[in-house]
Formats: structure tokens, sequence, C-alpha cells
């Protein structure tokens, strides 16, 4: 619009615009005969110009919190005959002056509008103003009315009180609704045309014929576009985001608002958390301040060394502590994400995804664990044709490919079951184990015979699998064959080319009801002597060239082979972030957090970690998202192939690491080079191609579909050149002299692969997201025995200390890039954590040598040291209540997390440490082997059984040499009599604090004593420990040195 000068004053919240005329002394604001001149809106349900208000002087607001154009006539059938809402931000519509009451409206003590609001009477306004009369200058001072249009009244009328109608200028734009006059300098004298209030508005023009047309016409374009949008993400960067600017779709309808959103902690609960975090760091300042100005003199080296474990204590609190600062949770919306993409007669518009299941051995990895895995995803609920499931076998087992196979039979049955019934969980190991009452649920009968028929077809198909199982054990002497007699290509498991088999999704195999089915391919890569495989990091990576060369899903979702699909609509949920048009574009990752079955009630050794996936997470989603833990999350393919998080601006000059878009171009002229001619003339077309093979190796088809963001195989290719290509990238040799294990996939040089990998994403900038369905998305199992989680948590930390000193450390990697400092936090706490485990063996050590020397760590406490100590443990508790709350959290999970975190410190830490330092500095590799004594029977056998290994000497030692300590004290104390107790109360406490921390891993080292429970046993050798020695140490007939007593002579016989 032409300002011709003058000043531009608006507000885009409210959707004003004013230009304010310097130019004329008498009227600072310029006079405006258009409401289009001055607020350049209309109404978007009519498409009228929305008139000025005639007290205000302003355009009409329908809505306050949007602003929403809307004009007065279509505001007041909304509020008439409509929902009441308006349209785009579904907020109430509040009664405005001059409207008539509706059901539902509030009561208002801002303006008196008696009249208007019951309707009573319309004011009349009167005829004899002089501005009616009044024809300015400006203004024509005749207008030729319409014969056509009839009085208002339509002839009728009534000795009742009318209103005057004011027609609109027939010169103006064409409106559906009468313009009432706002301003006497934009109105002419006319005739005025009586309304009587008792009569319905549509007779005077308000909601005419034509208008109801047009809204109802405005409503069905919106119905039908509702579900149409594209998922176009930054607008029109690849030519097609015009569609999502069009003003015929829907104004942030259901379909259109946000398909998730955050839920912050309550201000009530947050708020007092950091004000504790913050007096707890001014308490650690006054602590330190006074252990470090007082030493023990006569324990000099004990004060020294409780001194440096507590600094470092409080380091490592700091680093796991504030990463916490912004904790949020997240609430997903999937009926809008079926409104956006699935329309009813038409095909879903749902993103495809490729799901990724590992798998090494099918001895320590039963096959029928694997296949409940395998036929939880094929009955996902998602669009069949968007599903396809890659199962890696990294031991190339026949017994894996068999089961494999028997499953692909059954899922034709279990699936059509599952969606037909919509039964959940979608693994039948776990729901054939859940228990149904008919009779409370009231089950129809057809289910009840359906589900026991099914259940006879799962026993028999179990059996089959523990079949294949029992001849597994016996591997013949050359080795497996195949049904056809053909040799197995993977008898030698270090030796064997790649195989694919794809056993449905192909060939017309549908299920029993003769519908589509799931994609599922069998993946064993190629091995060789003298090749680095880099075991599941290189499966992974492998996964990923032949699904992009296979199906090349958009999305992937990696599991693995213990962890079923528990929700059958956990993929929806991740597409409520992935397929966000506002924010979806920036996110990596969905991660889900892990939840297990089979553990017992009490959860001795903080099996399901709820701590770190119910509050460490929450907190890192409020900064750049959680880390990734290797399962149970879905990726966008993109960021796995190491580009940048897309940005909205780019200083100029300077180059990035984004999707090239520039190359966009190049894909059809490759995919003519690769299926048509097989050359490429044109030496500026192969330069893309020489940089490309550089970053993802020498196969033109993957690297074709690297450039197709939104997946999609290549056109023209046929299933045969496809499959061939899919050998070729899993190659033992094909990531040579590319970056895959570098910048591209997993990443390599960690046996934890999924921190590193996650932590090059988000220093690509990219942020990932936390979802916390209300059903549990994903459960797997976990090893519930004392020595396999000490084993499991020895690999963690082990992988932790190779990327702290690998150059992939988040101490001193990734500075100016998309990191942010609060998240880098985090990871450097994930990977220095085994480092705590030396000060933490130290400090248990001192409670005993405090004991059996009488010495302590503290001077004689002051009233001043006595505060600061009530203060310093007042602070840690107060910390962990309210992140109970906010994380809603049982204390009995944080009591057992603060307890493993001291079993595990001293000694699978400790281990993990040394054998690291060794691997990385020596080059030395260093294994615990982990060995079964004994075994149980009954309900959680597997916890009882006693496997004997390495890592339980460090917290055994310390165990016993603190129990030695408090008997040999409170020995010592008896003896000395009352004026010993008081120094002993310190060091009793400290040494207790140590033995309540190691008793989870006591119970463990004892089992399950036939019937005897463990905790009396503990008992009563402790106490027979104290009396023994109580025994020898206080000896009432031996001399200590008082009164002497002599013989009194006299005869007592």
């Amino acid at each position: 619009m032409d300002t011709k000068g003058r000043l531009i004053a608006g507000s885009h919240n409210r959707n004003e615009f004013v230009l304010i005329n310097a130019a004329e002394a008498d009227h600072l604001v310029g006079r405006v005969t258009s409401v289009k001149e001055l607020s350049g809106q209309i109404c978007q349900i009519c498409g009228d110009e929305i008139e000025i208000t005639s007290d205000e002087g302003q355009p009409f607001v329908a809505c306050n919190e949007c602003a929403f154009p809307i004009c007065r006539p279509c505001y007041e059938y909304e509020r008439r005959e409509g929902n009441q809402s308006c349209p785009q931000c579904k907020t109430r519509f509040k009664r405005i002056k001059g409207s008539p009451r509706v059901d539902g409206d509030e009561e208002e003590d801002e303006f008196d509008d008696l009249d208007n609001e019951f309707e009573l009477q319309r004011r009349e306004i009167m005829s004899s103003h002089s501005h009616l009369n009044h024809v300015p200058s400006n203004t024509p001072s005749e207008v030729d009315l319409n014969p056509d249009i009839p009085l208002l009244t339509y002839g009728q009328e009534d000795d009742d009180k009318h209103a005057l109608i004011v027609p609109p200028f027939m010169n103006r734009t064409k409106r559906i609704h009468p313009m009432p006059f706002s301003d006497t300098a934009s109105t002419v004298s006319l005739p005025p045309r009586p309304m009587d209030p008792k009569k319905d508005l549509a007779v005077y023009g308000y909601g005419t014929v034509a208008w109801k047309d047009r809204m109802e016409e405005w409503r069905k374009r919106q119905n039908d576009r509702l579900q149409m949008v594209k998922h176009q993400g930054d607008g029109g960067a690849n030519g097609h985001g015009d569609d999502v600017d069009d003003p015929d779709l829907p104004k942030m309808d259901e379909g259109r608002q946000p398909l998730s959103r955050k839920l912050p902690i309550s201000s009530s609960k947050i708020n007092p958390y950091r004000m504790v975090i913050l007096t707890r760091l001014a308490i650690l300042g006054l602590f330190f301040h006074y252990r470090i100005l007082h030493p023990v003199t006569d324990a000099y080296a004990l004060w020294m060394v409780s001194v440096i474990c507590e600094i470092w204590f409080a380091v490592s609190w700091i680093f796991d502590q504030f990463p916490k600062w912004f904790p949020i949770e997240r609430e997903t919306y999937l009926d809008r994400l079926s409104l956006r993409y699935e329309k009813e007669g038409k095909p879903s518009e749902l993103a495809p995804v490729d799901v990724f299941v590992s798998t090494v051995d099918p001895l320590k990895e039963p096959p029928l664990i694997t296949a409940n895995t395998v036929l939880s995803i094929l009955a996902v609920d998602y669009p069949v044709d968007k599903v396809a499931c890659y199962v890696s076998d990294d031991g190339a087992a026949m017994l894996t490919f068999e089961a494999l196979s028997e499953t692909s039979e059954f899922a034709r049955k279990w699936v059509p079951f599952c969606k037909k019934f919509s039964i959940e969980p979608r693994a039948p190991e776990w729901y054939f184990s859940e228990k149904v009452d008919y009779l409370k649920d009231k089950v129809h009968p057809a289910f009840v015979r359906e589900r026991r028929a099914m259940k006879r077809e799962y026993e028999e198909f179990k059996i089959r699998i523990n079949g294949l199982v029992t001849m597994a054990q016996k591997v013949p002497e050359e080795g497996w064959t195949m049904q056809d007699g053909t040799p197995w290509p993977g008898n030698n498991v270090r030796d064997h080319p790649g195989m694919i088999q794809v056993f449905l999704g192909q060939n017309g195999v549908r299920d029993t009801e003769g519908n589509e089915l799931p994609r599922l391919v069998y993946v064993s890569r190629e091995k060789r002597p003298g090749f680095d495989h880099h075991k599941k990091a290189g499966a992974m990576n492998a996964l990923i060239r032949v699904s992009a060369v296979v199906s090349n899903a958009p999305y992937l979702l990696n599991v693995d082979c213990d962890h079923y699909i528990n929700n059958s609509k956990a993929l929806r949920e991740s597409m409520c972030f992935m397929m966000d048009p506002t924010s979806g574009k920036k996110i990596c990752y969905v991660q889900f957090p892990q939840r297990f079955d089979g553990i017992d009630r009490h959860d001795r050794y903080s099996n399901r970690n709820v701590v770190f996936f119910d509050i460490n997470m929450k907190g890192l989603d409020g900064i750049q998202g959680p880390i990734y833990v290797g399962t149970g999350c879905v990726f966008r393919r993109q960021a796995l192939y190491g580009y940048d998080a897309p940005t909205k601006k780019k200083a100029p000059g300077k180059t990035c690491n984004c999707l090239p878009k520039c190359f966009e171009g190049v894909v059809d002229l490759w995919l003519t080079w690769i299926f048509v001619t097989g050359i490429d003339s044109e030496k500026t077309a192969l330069m893309p191609q020489i940089k490309f093979e550089r970053k993802f190796g020498q196969s033109p088809v993957f690297i074709a579909s690297t450039l197709l963001e939104d997946g999609g195989v290549p056109p023209g290719a046929t299933s045969a050149s496809l499959l061939k290509e899919a050998i070729h990238v899993i190659s033992c040799g094909y990531e040579d002299k590319s970056e895959w294990g570098k910048e591209v996939g997993w990443i390599y040089g960690s046996v934890t692969e999924d921190i590193l990998t996650g932590f090059k994403m988000h220093c690509h900038g990219w942020r990932s997201v936390y979802c916390i369905p209300k059903r549990p998305a994903f459960k797997g199992s976990a090893p519930i025995n004392l020595s396999d989680r000490l084993h499991q948590v020895s690999r963690w930390a082990l992988g932790s200390v190779e990327i702290l000193f690998s150059k992939h450390c988040p101490i001193w990697y990734g500075y100016g890039c998309g990191l942010k400092p609060l998240e880098r936090f985090s990871y450097i706490n994930s990977v220095v954590y085994p480092l705590t485990s030396i000060p933490l063996v130290a400090y248990c050590t001192l409670p005993a040598i405090c004991l059996l020397t009488g010495k302590f760590i503290v001077p004689e406490i002051s009233n001043y040291a006595s505060i600061l100590f009530m203060l310093m443990f007042l602070s840690i508790a107060v910390t962990s209540i309210l992140e109970i709350q906010w994380g809603r959290v049982a204390i009995d999970d944080l009591w057992r997390n603060e307890q493993f975190w001291v079993i595990g410190g001293v000694s699978a830490h400790l281990f993990a440490l040394f054998q690291g330092l060794l691997k990385v500095l020596a080059g030395v590799n260093t294994n615990f082997t982990v060995t079964s004594k004994g075994g149980d029977d009954g309900d959680f056998a597997e916890l009882y059984l006693f496997k004997w290994t390495t890592l339980l000497i460090p917290p055994l030692t310390l165990l016993i040499f603190n129990i030695i300590g408090v008997i040999v004290g409170i020995s010592d104390a008896i003896s000395n009599g009352y004026e010993s107790w008081g120094p002993l109360f310190g060091r009793l406490f400290f040494a207790i604090w140590v033995i309540l921390h190691l008793y989870p891993f006591l119970k463990g080292m004892m089992g399950k004593q036939s019937n005897v429970p463990t905790i009396l046993i503990v008992w009563s050798i402790l106490l027979a420990s104290i009396l023994s020695l109580l025994w020898v140490r206080v000896n009432p007939f031996l001399d200590r040195g008082g009164i002497v007593l002599e013989v009194c002579q006299l005869d007592c016989d």
C-alpha cells in the first residue's frame, strides 16, 4: 500500500495497521475512506471488509486473543448458531458491546449494555442528526441505488421503534453484509430503513441467503482441504511451499494445530527446586571454606584424601545437577496427526518408517524373544505400506534365519488378529501372559473363540522355534545345509558373504484375510578376516545403507532384539514430532524411555533406572534434547548422514554441511546415468559424484537416495538391480576411504556408540525430543542378577572411558557449533563418571580406617561446623524430595539408585576405568568372564543365581572392612567408658552409611539360602561377631588396675 509519506503504526498481534497523516495540520490522523486501506483485513469467512466500530473508530476485533479477522455479522452468526469459538485459536468468543447474550457468556461488569445484551429494544438512531444530511465535498452528492434491492422491511411498517439501516456504497467492493456507517465523512444522506427487532435479522440483510451460502461454502472448503496439507517444512525451499500460505487452507483448525506441545513443570515445583540448588551451592562454598581452613593435624593424610574426594563429588554433582535446570514434559495429539495426514478414502500421507532390529548370537539372545519383537513391529498401528522391518543377524546364524522364516509365516495369522481386535501389547508372549477376566471385561464371545485359537497357534509356533533351538545345539561337522542342499553361507561366522532375504512385502504374500503385510527383510553383512567390522555400530550402518537402497524411508526406528513394541501407536507418537511442519525439521531423533519386564518388585539393582529416565532425561529435553540410549529411538535419516540442522538464515560467504539443495537437481541426471546410459559424459556432473563418493562410498544408487530428503526409491529401478546394489553396500570393504563411522551413520570408536552418535548430531545443531506416552512405547528385558548387572554397567563405563580419551570428548570437541552449554555439561558428565570410582573407593575406605585407628577426617566439631553439616544434609534431602515431586519418582527408586551408584562405582566403574586406560594407552584388551555357579527355581530365579566374577572383589572387600571397623569401634567404646561414645558416633555414622549403600550387594552375595531370609543370616553373623569380640574385650575377671583385692583372713567355712 502506498503510504504517501505518512507514518505507519500498528500491532502484529492484533492485526492493526494505521497510517498517520503528517501533511494535514488540522487532522493528525488522516481520513481513511476504506476499511481495507486502514487495516488491510478482510473477513476470513465471508470475504467482506471488516467494518469500523462507531464508538472507537477502530476495526472490529472479534477475538482478543489472536485478532483473527472476522466481520461483525459472521461473529454474531458463530455465537448464535456456530461453535461460539474463534476458528484460529479455538478461544471462546466473549460478548462484545452491542451483541446479544448467548448461553455460556460470563457475567460482565465492564459496561452497561442491557438493551443489546438481552435484545429488549433496538436503540433508535434519529434521522435528524446533522451528519446524515451533510454531504462532504470528497464524496459524491448523489448515489444511484439499485432498484432491485427491496426495503429491508419488505414494505411492512410497524408502530414500534425501529432502527435505521444505512446501505453501503454501491461503488465499493461487493459485499455480502451491509456495511454500517462509521465515519461522517464517508456517509451520504440516504433514506433510512426501519428495522423491526421482533423479526429475524436475515430479513434485513444480516444472515441473508447469499451470506449463509458463502459461509457454508467456506466451511466445506475448510473440511475438504483440512487433511491435504503437505509436510512442506521450510516454506518454498523446494518450490512447493506456496500451499502453506494458501488463504483457503483451514486457519489453525484441528488438523493444522501443533501435533505436540510442551508441558513445563509447574512453577510451584520448579522454582523452589532451583532456589534449593542455588542455596546448596552457597552451602557448598561455606562447607569447603571450613574444611580447607580447619585441617586435622593428627590425621593430615586422612583429612587431605577426604577433602580431595569431596571436591570431586561436588564437581560431579554440578555436572549432573545443572542439566536438570529446565525440565519439561510433552504431550502429543494423535487425532490431529490423523486429521492432517490421513483422510478417509485417500492414501495415507504419513511418512514411511524403516525399523532396525539387531541380534548377534541366538543362543544368548533367544530367537523366541527376537520373534516377538518382530511380530510386534509387523502388527504396529501404522499403514502397512509405510513400514519395513530389517533384522540384522551379525552372527550369520542359520537358527536366526529359520526362526525368522517361521515368524513370517506366523505373522500372516497374528497381524490380522491384532488389528481386528486392537489388542495391546502386540508381542504374543507378553499378550498371552496377561490374565483376562472375561466376566469383568464383558468380552465378546467371538473374540474369546478367536483368542483361544490364536493362543493354540502361538503354542505350536513356540514348539517349532524351540525345536530349532534344540537342533542348533548340535552343529554338524560339515556345517549347516539349507533345504535345497546348499551349504549355509554363514557356516564360518568370521568369513562369509553378505546375505539378504525378503520374507514379506513382495511376491503377493498376504495375511490370512488377504491384506498386505509390512516388509520383512533379513540382512547379514559380509565379514572377512583382516577387516574391522566395528561390532554393533558397523551392523547398524550396514542396515542404513541396505534400507536406503530397498525402501529408503525418511525415518528410522532402531530397537534391540529384546525390546518389543508395547504401544502399537509408538510410531505415530514419534511422527507427532517429526512431521510437525513448524518444528519437526530440526529434530534429529525422538527418544523413548526404556521400560522393562521381569524385574523383581523391589528392583534390587536399580535395573529400571527410573531416576535417569524420569528426571535426567526430562531435564535434557528442556535444553537441546535427551541423549541417545541405544534403543527405542526414531531417527531422521538425513541427520544420520552427517548433515547440519537446517537454519533459517546463513551468513554470506559462509559454508555449511547442510543437505546440498544445489545438488538436488542432479538426482534425475544421476538416475538416468545409473539405469539408462551408465556413462556421464559431463565432467561438471561428475564433480558432485566424486564429492559424495568420498563421503558415502562407491554406490551411485545409495548416493542418489541420500538426496531424496522425503525418501522413496529411485524411479525405474527393478528389484533385481536394487538387491544387487544392496549386496554391494553391505560388503566388508565398502566403508573404506569414506566417512562412515566418522561423520556418517553410527560413530565408531566406543562400545557405547549410542552416546557418541547422539553427541555428534547435537554438535551439528540438531535437537532431540523425549517422548513419554501414557502407555510405555517399548518394553524389554534386563539382567536382574548381580553379576550380569555389574557386567552390563562395566561395558557402559568402558565406552565412556573410550570417549573420554578420544578426539570426540565433549570436554574439548564441538565448540563453535550448535551444542548448547548445559547440553555439553550433560555429555561431560556421561563420560567422566567412571573417574568417580577412585575417590568413591577411597571415601568408602575412610570410615573403617577411622574406626580402627581412632582418628577422624574432621577436627572437633564446633557449633558453626555443626550448623554447616546439618545444612548440607538438609539441602541434599530437600533437593531429592523436590526431584521426586516434579519427576514423579518413588522414594524407593531414588534410594535404589543411590545404592547402586555406590555398588557400581566401587566395582564395575573401577574395573572399566583401568580396562579403558589399558586399551587406550597400551592397546591391551581385557575381558571379565562371568561364570554361573548355581541356580534356583521359581519366579525371579535368575535374581538368586550367583555368578562369580572379579568385579565382586572390591565391594566385598569394602563391605567386610567396614563391618570389622564397626565391630572394633563399638567394642573399643564399650571397654573405654562413656567418654569415648561421643567421638564414636561420627565415625560410626560414616561406616553405616557405606554398609547401607552396599547392602543390596550383600544380599546378592548371600543369594537365596533355602527358605531362611537373607536379612536374618546377615544380622545373625553380625551380632555373633559383636558378642564374641565383646566377650574378649570386656572380661570381668581380668585385672584392670583398679582397687586391689586382698584376702580378708576370715574362714567362711
